[in-house]
């Protein structure tokens, strides 16, 4: 993880469940990611998310693969809620779909090479054929669906490094899109990394994103189990549960810390 200065941007860092989280606005968060392309830095983006947050805990590879980025935003409100009542608050969310689609807009703007990785192929033809009508200055520098083995993944990020992208977008679940970052963000060379999840499936029309007010809400969650509910409402039920353990717990390791801290 790198200080609390890049690109010449200056931000603070909030350290939650032992996570370096940035703390910026998604316009300073979009200049990072410009500044990036611009200079050639390296800059690979982790986006945290309650869930991702309970799984980090049981998954240390994805824990590790996370940690390993050089920068890493709040993408949920559950998290920047989590910083004020842990006494060290966020200034707000930067999620990971809305910094796609600011980066697809910089990129019309300065003519910046994307590459797309995820989603399937029907998926990626939509996603392909809304970003020439939406940011027709942006170019495509290449794409590949996101069903592919791990003996593949090589060859994929040759594909990725060769087709000279400044941006590569991975539309990818966790963990295997975080790991797959971890694993193969070096050879693949590319200016920002970013991961996008089901970003793809909700800019193809898949999937309907919930409404601003559910979103500032922190209920987008309820949102999709509402949209699929055999399939989301245990996944919520208990990593919401879990998140809520995290910060009782962590509160409680604060206030022991404050505790004698005061002891004379």
């Amino acid at each position: 993880m790198n200080d609390s200065h890049q690109n010449d941007i200056d931000y603070r860092e909030t350290s939650l469940f032992g996570i370096p989280i940035a703390g910026v606005n998604p316009e300073d968060a979009l200049d990072i990611v410009e500044k990036a392309v611009i200079s050639r830095q390296k800059l690979h983006i982790g986006v945290v998310n309650a869930a991702k947050i309970v799984n980090m805990g049981k998954n240390p590879e994805l824990r590790d693969s996370v940690l390993e980025s050089d920068i890493i935003f709040a993408d949920g409100m559950s998290v920047v809620w989590a910083s004020k009542i842990l006494g060290t608050p966020l200034p707000s969310r930067v999620t990971g779909i809305d910094l796609m689609f600011g980066m697809l807009a910089r990129a019309d703007r300065a003519n910046f090479r994307v590459y797309l990785l995820g989603a399937t192929d029907e998926v990626l033809n939509q996603v392909r054929g809304n970003i020439a009508k939406d940011y027709p200055g942006c170019t495509i520098a290449g794409f590949h669906n996101g069903y592919f083995s791990a003996e593949e993944e090589e060859d994929i990020a040759r594909n990725i490094k060769e087709s000279g992208p400044d941006i590569l977008l991975v539309a990818i679940t966790s963990p295997k899109k975080e790991n797959f970052l971890g694993k193969w963000a070096h050879l693949i060379d590319t200016p920002v990394c970013h991961g996008v999840g089901g970003s793809f499936d909700v800019y193809a029309g898949k999937v309907k994103r919930a409404p601003e007010l559910w979103q500032r809400l922190g209920l987008e969650w309820l949102y999709r189990v509402l949209q699929e509910p055999g399939r989301m409402w245990k996944r919520y039920l208990f990593t919401n549960a879990a998140f809520l353990t995290l910060i009782l717990k962590e509160r409680t390791k604060n206030k022991h810390r404050e505790h004698h801290a005061q002891r004379p």
